[in-house]
């Protein structure tokens, strides 16, 4: 059970896939302008990233690996995470055109997101089993979801500042970023 609860809060604090691998930025950056759409985005990752874990595995462990095709690896969890994608798509677009507005562009972009497929092949190299996929992926998620929000919300506080001309923008941003990135250093030494 330890480890199980390792898995997630190394996942979403420890190996932050935004702060610590640096992987999926372009979305991080993009829309965190507002914390409502920074919400929304969250949870289509979090929802996007557990399934496609969970169905990459499957594929994985019971199609891939014993037929000796690993090297599809890459472009099969490429189409999981687009069939889930356009999923989400859809079901946003009917039950909440706002959210589905508000996300613009950067809902689709999530099927290149290179922090879900990341995470997809993170749990192979690992040799993480279906459980262990699950909860590294829903995980990841979290940790996406909370790198998210705490920048929308250092963004909203930015723009209430006096901030000097040249760091106006993208560079106060990138900062605060960095600063971010630092602290979340600080998990690196939770043990249970």
């Amino acid at each position: 059970m330890t480890n199980l609860i390792m898995i997630i809060v190394g996942s979403a604090l420890i190996h932050n896939v935004v702060l610590n691998q640096f992987l999926g930025i372009c979305s991080f950056l993009g829309v965190s302008k507002q914390i409502k759409a920074s919400l929304s985005l969250g949870g289509a990752v979090i929802f996007v990233i557990t399934i496609a874990s969970a169905v990459a595995n499957l594929l994985y462990t019971y199609l891939l690996a014993p037929y000796g095709m690993d090297y599809m690896k890459t472009i099969v969890f490429i189409l999981v995470i687009a069939a889930l994608v356009q999923i989400v798509e859809m079901f946003l677009k009917k039950t909440s055109p706002a959210i589905y507005t508000a996300l613009g562009i950067y809902l689709p972009l999530i099927t290149t997101n290179c922090a879900v497929l990341g995470v997809a092949l993170t749990n192979v190299q690992d040799g993480y089993n279906f459980i262990e996929s699950v909860l590294a992926g829903f995980g990841t998620g979290i940790g996406y979801t909370i790198a998210i929000v705490l920048l929308a919300s250092i963004r909203t506080r930015i723009r209430e500042e006096a901030i000097p001309e040249a760091l106006r923008g993208a560079p106060i941003v990138l900062i605060a970023a960095a600063l971010m990135s630092i602290a979340f250093m600080g998990f690196a030494d939770i043990s249970f």
